[in-house]
């Protein structure tokens, strides 16, 4: 590695991520795994994030996606405080040439001395002073779709040929277990790291709901060599009638204004609004941990290559001692399944797995604890991210 630490050193990492623009619960937990996950190491981490040309602040309280990043600023800032890094932030406007954060008087300084670049979701810019960074790695947290588009799109291609390494949710990426398309670049399965103390087991409910947090069409299918590849839309579909056949109580949290919510409602499941806990992601955590477990389904395009995708979400839920019952995408051939955790392909299936976590309840609790202790542990899985990163680099 020349000259570049080694891998027990303490590092000073910058991640790249989305919470100011993205104030949501859900969201928010997926950059805070990783930070409080790296600080608890030992390394020095800071959270960034770009506005990019675009309009792309999301204001729940105007419901509202504009260039003006006030809303967000004020969320993160009292996020970040509160998972104890609350001077280790900064978020650049490019739309008025101005840092927004704590760390802004000094970030470009940060920059020039980072060991580490941890590009999370690939949706921030690389502007010159992240370039400075020796180890550069994205992490690809919508596998397949993020394939395809580099296919396609020959400027998002350069975008992610400035990174030195590149990880995938997609355990299964570069097997023959998947039939991704592979767009050339040298993907390594990683998996999403969970922040166990901040995540202890909540006490057993034998009578809350089934839950989940869904956005029905995140973007339009992607086609790519003839084949489309579609949202969890697509994927729910065979699932509708799962309430009527089951006698249980499933609720959804939905996300986007498109969602057909009177004809799920129709079909036996109970509608929440994603705003019930888009200002808190404590209350996020709160409604999880309060849930009996969550039954879920993935991307089309997650199932269709059976790429070996698993939600942070749902590891989230595992920690919480909650069992998961959630549609196939080749996890399976990583994880262990029947006990916490149980795979459907088919309406039978899954109705078979919420009999068997509902009929022995306690049982299914302690094991999705144990297994997120053993598979999703931010201790067990950061380092080896850091380990492999670091070695890649130029």
């Amino acid at each position: 590695m020349g000259d570049l630490k080694k891998k027990s050193d303490r590092l000073r990492i910058i991640m790249l991520g989305y919470m100011v623009r993205g104030p949501l619960g859900g969201m928010t937990w997926a950059n805070l795994h990783y930070l409080m996950g790296l600080k608890d190491l030992g390394h020095e981490v800071y959270f960034v994030e770009d506005s990019d040309s675009y309009a792309s602040c999301y204001d729940p309280d105007r419901n509202v996606m504009d260039s003006d990043p006030s809303y967000g600023l004020k969320y993160a800032g009292g996020i970040l405080e509160k998972a104890g890094l609350g001077e280790h932030w900064a978020y650049y406007d490019e739309h008025t040439s101005r840092w927004h954060g704590p760390c802004a008087e000094g970030i470009l300084d940060t920059c020039s001395s980072a060991d580490l670049l941890l590009n999370r979701a690939g949706v921030n810019p690389l502007r010159p002073w992240f370039m400075e960074i020796p180890a550069r790695a994205l992490i690809d947290v919508d596998p397949v779709f993020t394939q395809i588009r580099y296919l396609k799109y020959p400027a998002l291609m350069e975008y992610a040929k400035q990174h030195t390494a590149f990880f995938s949710l997609a355990e299964n990426i570069g097997s023959n277990r998947s039939s991704i398309p592979d767009d050339g670049l040298p993907w390594q399965p990683t998996r999403h790291p969970i922040f166990l103390d901040a995540w202890p087991v909540a006490p057993r409910r034998t009578g809350g709901s089934w839950t989940t947090v869904m956005q029905w069409k995140s973007y339009p299918a992607e086609e790519y060599g003839g084949v489309s590849y579609g949202m969890k839309s697509e994927s729910l579909t065979p699932y509708l009638d799962v309430p009527k056949h089951s006698g249980e109580v499933f609720e959804l949290v939905l996300v986007g204004a498109d969602s057909p919510r009177q004809m799920l409602t129709d079909k036996g499941w109970v509608i929440r609004s994603s705003r019930e806990m888009s200002g808190d992601p404590w209350v996020y955590r709160k409604y999880i941990q309060q849930s009996k477990g969550e039954f879920s389904v993935a991307k089309q395009g997650y199932v269709k290559t059976r790429c070996g995708w698993f939600s942070e979400r749902s590891a989230a839920y595992l920690a919480s001692g909650r069992p998961v019952v959630t549609e196939e995408a080749g996890f399976s051939d990583r994880l262990p399944t029947g006990a916490g955790l149980i795979a459907f392909s088919t309406p039978d299936q899954a109705l078979a797995g919420i009999e068997e976590v509902s009929h022995h309840h306690e049982r299914h609790c302690k094991a999705a604890r144990a297994l997120a202790e053993e598979y999703f542990d931010a201790r067990k899985i950061l380092p080896l991210l850091i380990e492999q990163a670091m070695e890649t680099a130029e």
